[in-house]
Formats: structure tokens, sequence, C-alpha cells
């Protein structure tokens, strides 16, 4: 039960920054991290509104980070 917790907390927001990174677009990478949860609602692994919260909490602070780090690898070239 707390697994499923601290993976929602952690899991969606890594996901947005690996998808930004290999897409090379923060809107893309948010889309794809979206369509991932979104299909594992449907399929009833999300059970709870509290997982689906804290779901967007971390694709915020996922977005967040990626709309952060991009001026990092723009400087960097």
């Amino acid at each position: 039960m707390v697994i499923e917790y601290l993976a929602a907390l952690i899991m969606p927001g890594l996901l947005v920054l690996l998808f930004t990174r290999v897409t090379y677009n923060r809107l893309i990478g948010l889309a794809l991290t979206v369509a991932l949860i979104a299909g594992s609602v449907y399929k009833g692994y999300t059970n709870s509104f509290v997982l689906i919260v804290i779901d967007a909490f971390s694709l915020t602070a996922g977005f967040w980070l990626a709309t952060k780090m991009k001026p990092l690898a723009v400087k960097k070239i």
C-alpha cells in the first residue's frame, strides 16, 4: 500500500523527465506520461482518487523540473 503511494509520487515525474530528454520536447514528454497514467487508470491499476491526485502532483513537479532543465541543456552546446 505504501509502495503504491511512493511510486505514484516518484515515477510520473521521472517519466516526464525521461520522455522530455528522449523527445527534446517537454510537452510531448508530458503528453506521453499522461497517456501512460490514463491507460493504467483505465486498466484498473490506479484504484483510488488519492493516487490520481498524487500522480497529478508528480506530473506537475516533473514538468516544472523539465522546464528548469531545458535552459541548462541548451547552454552546454
